[in-house]
């Protein structure tokens, strides 16, 4: 899913640019329609002119999605799709989800996650220090987390991720 972010550029252009710059990662700075249309074309019955699906993929590098990035063939009989939004209960999202034969959500210790996150953002360079990285978790990441689980739709499965 994170060929769906939307550019840095885009964000800029946002009227609330500071904020969605911040809050990356939120929702709102997913391309969400993309994805749901990516689901429904993935979902259409395959025939024998069937080309190969392209989705978006993402360049940690420079922080952006990279177009047609992932190819997806038409002999590809199970798809699994990763991504934090994948199960809300909000357009697009919801209608990509209702696509979907299962949903399964990765339910991680807070404190787990916590750590994980911290070591994230200093290691690919988001943040420059572990106090900058904690600053962000608790004003981006944990609201993204807290939006994720309540306003998430009912899964099949719920695997924990903390082990």
């Amino acid at each position: 899913m994170d060929g769906f972010h939307l550019s840095r550029a885009q964000l800029a252009a946002m009227p609330n640019a500071v904020e969605a710059i911040h809050r990356r990662g939120a929702a709102f700075t997913f391309d969400g329609e993309g994805f749901l249309q990516l689901v429904q074309r993935l979902r259409e019955p395959l025939g024998a002119g069937s080309n190969i699906v392209y989705a978006p993929g993402f360049d940690h590098a420079v922080k952006d999605p990279v177009a047609d990035e992932i190819p997806i063939l038409p002999t590809s009989r199970v798809l699994i799709f990763e991504g934090n939004y994948l199960a809300l209960y909000r357009d697009p999202w919801r209608s990509a989800a209702g696509l979907m034969n299962e949903l399964w959500f990765i339910d991680v210790d807070r404190e787990v996650a916590r750590e994980r996150l911290v070591k994230r953002h200093v290691l690919t360079g988001v943040t420059p220090d572990e106090a900058s990285a904690r600053h962000r978790i608790a004003s981006t990441d944990f609201l993204n987390a807290d939006d994720i689980v309540e306003n998430q739709l009912p899964v099949q499965e719920i695997v924990r991720g903390d082990c």
